[in-house]
């Protein structure tokens, strides 16, 4: 352990285990997350594990447990809250083991948890976390880290007055009249019953400060993963996205550059992939067809995929997916994104789909649109209604040259409609048929509503330059027709950016056709 020694010298006992007592054992729990220049950028923690930590590799043979890029990738950006979204056996469930295993017998009075989604997932990491213990040295095994109870998936060292437990998302009860100050949950996508129930309860155990870890590979577009994905920022979790090609292994002979599509070129240009790696997405493609974007995730967004018959051209939608740009600056933790500020001389409006404003449910969404050149300029969805919501609005269509404002009128839209106008002022608001024929705002009818959406949908066909939001998109990709031949989001899903903007092509089409506006 001799760069363990050469960054604190105090560490010296690590090269005797006999000197490793609690006490050692505590001080190398309060330096795990530094990051010594000694370490080239590692943690101590990682250091740690590779010198203390034993896995089994997929050959069989007892291998230290050294950061892959995928790990290393994660450590740099861990933090408090985590989410992780990756494509299959990228070593994550591994090294959160070993993360919390080394926090467990080096941080008196923790109790980590990890939660896999079957008893036989449960059973596997409880034998990668019992290894670890298993090749500790003799010394650690019958001094300081001595057990006191090794089965039924339960660690305990009475000495550390700490444990190391491991259950399935089917035990309902998983959690109950614990403080846990380490949660790994493992393939939430594949959770059985109610996750979104079970989860509760899990968070409802963690101690204040604790670090969690929600892992999985995709499942389909909803349920609580997908949601807990979707709302990271909301909550203040680091989102951790891993793609197929960071796994060294993921490789096949190589491909004739000669034969590569011009997907394929594409993809090697925006990611610098090798053609051992094109070889291999073709084989997994031709293996796991319509579900190898699931499996061996690319993007964020299309390995998710939709259930149900997709209201839009799900061709078109993937391939602006594919190249749609980030955002150019953001407000309010991400809730309003802007990819093109105003100009001076330019016409816009904002179209709004309004909602309750409760932290759960719906979105309140709006849409700014170039009104001549029909360019989605910025996007704002977040859980806002009533007056905050009518301020808003109006501020952003202020800071748009003054835009046209189309506020949907149905339900909650009314009364964010008269506030706008009694209390916020806002004077260039949108009349549908004109101020003479019609009220203020946009009446969305069973009539009027598949024709906004034909509308939506032939616009990302023709112009798909024109939408710039990824998360606008992923919605078009979930918007399914129903069994009993609705439309609208795929359980699990939210539609209230496909809304605003279905609001703001067909308010832009009746201003554009006729002028008449309020």
């Amino acid at each position: 352990m001799t760069e363990l020694s050469c960054a604190f010298p105090s560490a010296a006992a690590v090269l005797d285990p006999a000197q490793l007592d609690r006490a050692e054992l505590e001080r190398f729990g309060g330096i795990l997350d530094t990051r010594p220049s000694r370490l080239g950028g590692r943690t101590v923690a990682a250091a740690l594990a590779a010198q203390l930590l034993l896995v089994r590799n997929r050959e069989g043979w007892t291998t230290p447990l050294k950061a892959n890029a995928v790990q290393r990738a994660f450590e740099l950006r861990r933090s408090q809250r985590n989410i992780v979204l990756k494509a299959r056996q990228m070593g994550l469930t591994t090294w959160a083991a070993g993360r919390f295993f080394l926090k467990t017998i080096t941080r008196p009075g923790t109790l980590t948890l990890e939660v896999a989604h079957t008893q036989e997932a449960a059973e596997e990491i409880f034998r990668i976390v019992h290894r670890f213990v298993d090749w500790l040295p003799e010394e650690l095994r019958k001094g300081p880290l001595k057990t006191s109870r090794s089965n039924v998936r339960q660690l305990v060292f009475p000495r550390m007055d700490s444990q190391y437990r491991v259950v399935s998302a089917g035990d309902r009860n998983a959690g109950r009249g614990l403080t846990v100050q380490n949660l790994h949950v493992s393939e939430l996508a594949r959770w059985p019953g109610d996750p979104a129930e079970t989860l509760a309860g899990l968070r409802a155990a963690l101690a204040p400060g604790a670090e969690t870890i929600l892992e999985s590979t995709p499942g389909g577009a909803g349920g609580c993963f997908y949601e807990e994905w979707q709302k990271a920022d909301e909550t203040g979790t680091v989102r951790h996205f891993f793609p197929w090609w960071m796994e060294r292994r993921y490789r096949g002979r190589p491909a004739d550059a000669a034969t590569l599509t011009e997907e394929e070129r594409e993809l090697r240009a925006r990611h610098g992939l090798d053609l051992r790696q094109i070889a291999f997405r073709r084989q997994i493609r031709a293996s796991f067809c319509g579900l190898a974007r699931q499996e061996y995730a690319e993007d964020e967004e299309s390995c998710f995929l939709a259930s149900g018959e997709s209201v839009f051209e799900l061709q078109a939608v993937e391939a602006r997916l594919g190249s749609a740009l980030p955002a150019s600056s953001s407000r309010r933790n991400g809730e309003l994104e802007i990819w093109l500020p105003p100009l001076a001389g330019r016409d816009y409006l904002v179209a709004v789909d309004p909602a309750g404003g409760g932290s759960e449910g719906d979105y309140s969404a709006a849409q700014v649109v170039d009104l001549a050149a029909g360019l989605q300029c910025a996007e704002f969805a977040g859980h806002v209604g009533g007056l905050e919501l009518a301020r808003l609005i109006a501020d952003l269509a202020l800071e748009y040259n003054g835009a046209w404002l189309v506020v949907e009128r149905n339900n909650h839209g009314s009364g964010v409609l008269a506030l706008t106008e009694s209390v916020v002022k806002y004077g260039r608001i949108f009349c549908q048929g004109g101020r003479q024929a019609g009220q203020p705002g946009w009446l969305t009818t069973s009539v009027s509503r598949p024709a906004m959406l034909s509308r939506l949908n032939a616009a990302l066909v023709e112009q798909p330059g024109c939408f710039q939001s990824r998360r606008l998109l992923a919605e078009c990709r979930t918007f399914v027709r129903q069994p009993d031949g609705r439309t609208g989001a795929q359980a699990g899903t939210h539609d209230d950016r496909v809304m605003a903007m279905a609001i703001a092509l067909a308010a832009r089409a009746e201003i554009l056709a006729s002028g008449r506006s309020c």
